[in-house]
C-alpha cells in the first residue's frame, strides 16, 4: 500500500533534537498510566517506545505498513525489556478493524499534513477509540521550511502541505462530532492538538 503523501521515517538524531526527551512530550499531551495507546506510523519506535514505558502494563499498539521499521522496534523493544508493545503492520484505514481492542489514545505524529483523505482518516481514528478517548495529532507550524531546520538543513513537509492549528482543528471537525480538549505549542516547530471524541 502507498504512504501517505510526503511522509518518511526521519533518523533518530534529528528526531532526537526537535524531541530530546520524548517521554515528557507525550505526559505533555496527556498520556497516562494505565492508557491504551495507538501510534499511526510509528515507525521503528521514537515514541511508541516511551509511550509504553509511561503506559504499563497497558498496551502500545506501534501502527505501520513498513515491516522492516516494525521490526526493528521490536528488537529494540526486546533489548530495553518493554514487553507491552505490540506491532500491527496495517494501513491506517483499516486501523479500527485490526486493533485487537477499542484504545483510550490514538496518536499520530508528523503525517496528517500528508493524508489525502483526512475525514475518513479521522473517523477511523475514531472508530478505534473508547468512549471519551482521545485522538492526538502532532503537526509541523505552517512556517516557511526554510525556517524550520536541523543541522542547519531545512527539515520537514513542504511548505504548502503545512497546516495552521485552525485548518487541523477543522479538518478534524468537519470528519467527526468531536471536542478540542486542548493545543499544546511543541517548540521549536510544532504543535499538538487533543480531540476527544
Amino acid at each position: 500500500m502507498d504512504r501517505f503523501q510526503n511522509t518518511g521515517q526521519p533518523d533518530w538524531d534529528w528526531w532526537g533534537r526537535l524531541w530530546p526527551a520524548p517521554g515528557e512530550t507525550l505526559r505533555e499531551v496527556g498520556v497516562e498510566p494505565g492508557d491504551t495507546l495507538a501510534e499511526i506510523g510509528s515507525g521503528n519506535g521514537y515514541f511508541a517506545l516511551p509511550a509504553a514505558r509511561i503506559t504499563a502494563p497497558a498496551t502500545v499498539y506501534a501502527v505501520d505498513i513498513d515491516s522492516s521499521l516494525l521490526a526493528e522496534l521490536s528488537h529494540l523493544a526486546d533489548l530495553q525489556s518493554i514487553e507491552n508493545i505490540e506491532t500491527i503492520d496495517c494501513d491506517a484505514r483499516t486501523l479500527s478493524e485490526r486493533l485487537p481492542e477499542p484504545v483510550d489514545t490514538v496518536m499520530v505524529a508528523n503525517i496528517f499534513h500528508g493524508i489525502d483523505d483526512p475525514n475518513s482518516f479521522v473517523r477511523e481514528a475514531f472508530d478505534s477509540l473508547r468512549p471519551d478517548g482521545r485522538f492526538v495529532i502532532f503537526n509541523w507550524h505552517d512556517t516557511l521550511r526554510e525556517t524550520t531546520r536541523i543541522d542547519d538543513e531545512p527539515r520537514g513537509p513542504p511548505t504548502e502541505l503545512r497546516m495552521t492549528p485552525e485548518e487541523t482543528q477543522q479538518c478534524v471537525l468537519d470528519a467527526a462530532d468531536v471536542t478540542l480538549e486542548r493545543t499544546v505549542e511543541l517548540p521549536p516547530y510544532h504543535y499538538a492538538m487533543v480531540f476527544e471524541g
